[in-house]
């Protein structure tokens, strides 16, 4: 089967926009400062505009992994459709939110940690690098944010 054609870079932008701010669900990757295994979990999250937001219990092995490396990488979509965003972090305790913030997360996630008697962090990832493609036809150009700046106009 042929694949579909190559989108041009402002169309993967696009649609990279269209999926942060309308998917609920990221794959996020992390590991220790010490170079142990990399984790893997599903998490909601948020997107504002300019940054991505989650939470997941402070004593989680994610949780620890992004305070202790303030680093991580979030599969969003399919595979044949992936948004691929290496990030920064910042680590937030729920009563750090900017107004609106946690109920924004609550509605768009349909989740609420400020509810739960587990202790929850938000993790504010902002992108040094994102990356997105469907098929190989798509591998070049596939950057189109680095060192946190768009390479692609609106």
């Amino acid at each position: 089967m042929t694949p579909p054609p190559a989108r041009t870079p402002k169309q993967r932008k696009q649609d990279t926009l269209y999926r942060l701010e309308n998917d609920e669900d990221a794959w996020v990757s992390t590991a220790d400062d010490e170079g142990g295994a990399p984790y893997l979990i599903p998490l909601s999250f948020l997107w504002d505009g300019r940054t991505i937001l989650m939470a997941t219990p402070a004593a989680s092995p994610t949780g620890r992994n992004l305070r202790v490396t303030g680093k991580v990488r979030l599969g969003i979509g399919p595979t044949r459709d992936v948004v691929l965003v290496e990030g920064s972090v910042e680590t937030l305790e729920p009563a750090e939110l900017p107004d609106g913030v946690g109920d924004a997360f609550a509605e768009k996630t349909g989740f609420d940690p400020r509810r739960l008697t587990t202790a929850y962090l938000y993790f504010r990832v902002t992108p040094l690098r994102v990356q997105a493609w469907r098929e190989a036809n798509e591998l070049t150009g596939r950057d189109l944010l680095r060192d946190g700046a768009w390479l692609v106009d609106d």
